[in-house]
């Protein structure tokens, strides 16, 4: 199934689209799961009595894993079923969440976050493979800001209404009925995703191999491109309901409404984005223009918009957390697109999960290194002032070292070509004309 129809496009199936409607759900349930402790923070740092420094280690210990284990992850879904290896994920992650509501100890903790890393490390590898082999080229930016809303949605649910049900009935019962909860979506996942092929033949098919992917400069600006764009989502996603509670002021509820506003502008414009960049390019503008302007854009916007915020006033900086969470939405409904187009499906796996890995060592530096500026200068202008300048560096990287985005055609040894032509031969009947080799590459 590759999702295709007679509209070339146009439309996406049923089945695709009740496929996408999960994804939106996952990813929804993967970023409040990753982004919840950080809504916790002031009631944990209190309960614990953690140091800012203490606290900047354990929001950035779930990176440890999650960004290790994203080379594997694309081994594994460019080798078997995608639809199970996520599965498996997605309970591992949901289980971790649940526990940590019952967990009094920093080590403990700790320890349950390195494993939500795990749990989550296979997502965005997964979200690659099936976009790639699923969803026709017209519709990519489409499934890929359907899956960069829930990211925002979910980063915005957490915050508004996690954050008002922490302040009410405390932090704990919030984890524990969430990942309980989250376990439901394994039942249609499984009902609904069609099964694929092992991938263990894909050598057989002349599919890159790692080497290969990150000799590539295209590899290295998305990978660069990346770390700078998760910069800013992890500093927005670990420290910002920390900063308004206790920089600016803001009581639980109010620091819910004003980041769960900052993350729906953001989702919102995601989806637009999205949307946008595929109408122009099925009209007819070129997919390098398109998705090149809008993480230029995005970058340089969200850059400007974050470090006026912090110098603001605290109303006006309100607004201008908005706008910054338009030019995020603007880069993250396309970074993925980019990727999938470069990669094809063959590689799709490999190349996403190794440009994650390096896009979220991010992780583990915005988190702790704000900690540690925190407890230094006892104010956030520092470290917005930083994300700002890692937003402006993503935005040169994707404007001088990306070039074209095209497929990327990959080498194939004598042998497997030699395979293939059999393969051709055998399949084509004598008297009729013979088929692209293509279909077979």
């Amino acid at each position: 199934m590759d999702g295709r129809d007679s509209t070339n496009g146009s439309q996406l199936s049923r089945t695709l689209t009740g496929v996408l409607v999960l994804l939106w759900l996952s990813v929804f349930l993967n970023y409040i799961d990753r982004s919840n402790l950080s809504i916790a923070a002031p009631q944990l740092k209190s309960e614990l009595g953690l140091s800012a420094t203490q606290l900047g280690v354990l929001l950035s210990a779930f990176f440890w894993t999650y960004a290790c284990l994203q080379i594997p992850a694309g081994w594994l879904v460019d080798h078997f079923d995608v639809k199970w290896i996520f599965a498996s994920g997605f309970l591992i992650w949901s289980a971790a969440t649940a526990a940590t509501g019952v967990l009094h100890s920093f080590a403990a903790l700790l320890a349950v976050r390195v494993i939500l890393g795990v749990g989550e490390s296979v997502a965005y590898p997964s979200y690659s493979k099936i976009i790639a082999n699923h969803f026709p080229l017209a519709r990519r930016g489409l499934a890929n800001s359907i899956v960069a809303s829930g990211l925002c949605f979910g980063q915005s649910f957490g915050m508004l209404f996690g954050g008002t049900l922490m302040g009410r009935f405390g932090w704990r019962p919030f984890f524990v009925t969430l990942g309980l909860a989250s376990l439901l979506w394994i039942g249609p996942w499984s009902i609904w995703m069609p099964r694929a092929k092992a991938h263990a033949d894909d050598d057989d098919k002349g599919s890159p191999g790692l080497p290969e992917i990150v000799a590539r400069r295209a590899w290295v600006a998305t990978a660069l491109g990346l770390f700078c764009m998760n910069y800013v989502n992890y500093f927005l996603l670990t420290w910002l309901p920390f900063y308004l509670v206790r920089e600016r002021g803001y009581s639980m509820s109010g620091m819910a409404r004003v980041g769960g506003a900052m993350l729906l502008t953001a989702a919102l414009s995601a989806i637009a984005s999205g949307r946008l960049s595929d109408r122009w390019i099925r009209n007819g503008a070129t997919t390098t223009g398109v998705r090149t302007g809008f993480m230029v854009a995005g970058g340089l916007a969200t850059g400007a918009f974050l470090v006026a915020a912090v110098v603001a006033p605290r109303y006006v900086s309100v607004g201008l957390l908005m706008l910054a969470g338009i030019g995020f939405g603007m880069c993250s409904a396309n970074v993925w697109a980019i990727t999938q187009t470069l990669a094809g499906p063959r590689a799709a796996g490999r190349w996403a999960g190794s440009q994650n890995f390096i896009g979220n060592l991010s992780g583990a530096v915005a988190p702790a290194l704000t900690g540690v500026l925190v407890d230094r200068t006892g104010h956030f202008f520092w470290p917005f002032l930083i994300t700002g300048a890692v937003a402006w560096c993503g935005a040169a990287v994707w404007r001088f070292l990306l070039g074209p985005i095209e497929p990327v055609v990959w080498k194939i040894s004598s042998n497997v070509m030699e395979s293939i032509v059999r393969k051709h031969a055998a399949l084509t009947p004598a008297s009729a004309a013979p088929l692209p080799l293509d279909d077979y590459l």
